[in-house]
């Protein structure tokens, strides 16, 4: 499970930021998670709960909020929305479309006291 070594860093990263905040509790974490990212909120969900017990971040909300994926399409010229890796364009049906959005996961927000 591929989610439990992601969590480990996402914590590591939340404590580095509480830390320079000079924080001493994390109250909240906002995870923003791309579609097409290979990575299973409910998973993640399950992960932080049994990573963050004995840490600054022990009584922390963890929210995740579902990034679209998205794509320049060449032929278009124009950002379309991507269901899937290299899908082809929902506009014009081919499949020169880089994506633009939707495949990364990254720490958004953190609350802090």
């Amino acid at each position: 499970m591929h989610e439990m070594s992601l969590m480990e860093s996402v914590l590591e990263i939340v404590e580095e930021e509480a830390k320079k905040a000079g924080a001493t509790k994390v109250k909240a974490v906002r995870l923003d998670i791309g579609e097409l990212s290979h990575v299973e909120p409910e998973a993640m969900r399950f992960c932080f709960d049994a990573v963050v017990r004995g840490s600054i971040a022990a009584e922390a909300v963890l929210e995740i909020v579902r990034v679209p994926g998205q794509g320049w399409c060449m032929d278009c010229c124009e950002t379309v929305a991507l269901a899937e890796r290299f899908g082809a364009c929902p506009k014009c049906g081919n499949h020169r479309v880089q994506m633009t959005s939707g495949d990364d996961m990254r720490v958004a927000e953190l609350e802090v006291e």
